[in-house]
């Protein structure tokens, strides 16, 4: 009888085990939501900082995966999905909500132009090899350099933030070779 319930333990705690980078994949993707659901009510503070959240568990998430050496071609397509909430559509949101708006279509125009940049940005990533070098600027940093944009608002004129998201929108889709660190 203990004997039974022992491998039932040793059983779950495999599982969970094996959920662990995919668990906290799930927090970045709640934060991400989250952050989106604070910034629709014109709280782009909180929103800005649940973005940053969500960058924590984001690179916690691939460590632990290797730790544990329970890396899967599931959870590589749930980080980038997940990635696309919390480090495309949020902080473009951020961004539009803090400044963009000023410009009316050519600032939503721009504004969606970064999530398609990051959504084709995450697809090559998932269908290439990786050899130690990123293609492109990771949605990761592109979505949090945007984000900080948030504080900078007050002191920069709303037209540089125009530049700034085609700029990282164009960068995220390059051939620009990043060295993984």
């Amino acid at each position: 009888m203990f004997m039974i319930e022992r491998e039932r333990i040793d059983s779950t705690v495999k599982k969970m085990k094996g959920q662990a980078a995919n668990i906290l994949t799930l927090i970045n993707l709640s934060l991400g939501a989250l952050a989106l659901m604070f910034i629709f009510k014109d709280d782009l503070k909180v929103g800005f900082i649940l973005i940053f959240l969500a960058g924590l568990f984001d690179r916690f998430d691939g460590m632990v995966a290797r730790k544990l050496n329970i890396e899967s071609e599931f959870g590589k397509q749930l980080d980038s999905l997940c990635d696309l909430i919390s480090f495309g559509i949020a902080p473009a949101f951020l961004l539009y909500q803090g400044s963009l708006f000023e410009f009316g279509v050519p600032g939503i125009i721009f504004t969606i132009l970064f999530i398609v940049c990051g959504a084709i940005r995450l697809a090559r990533f998932n269908i290439t090899e990786f050899n130690g070098s990123f293609v492109g600027v990771p949605i990761t940093v592109a979505g949090c350099i945007i984000a900080m944009c948030y504080l900078l608002i007050p002191f920069v004129p709303s037209y540089v933030f125009m530049f700034f998201i085609i700029a990282f929108s164009f960068l995220m889709i390059s051939s620009i070779s990043i060295q993984k660190r």
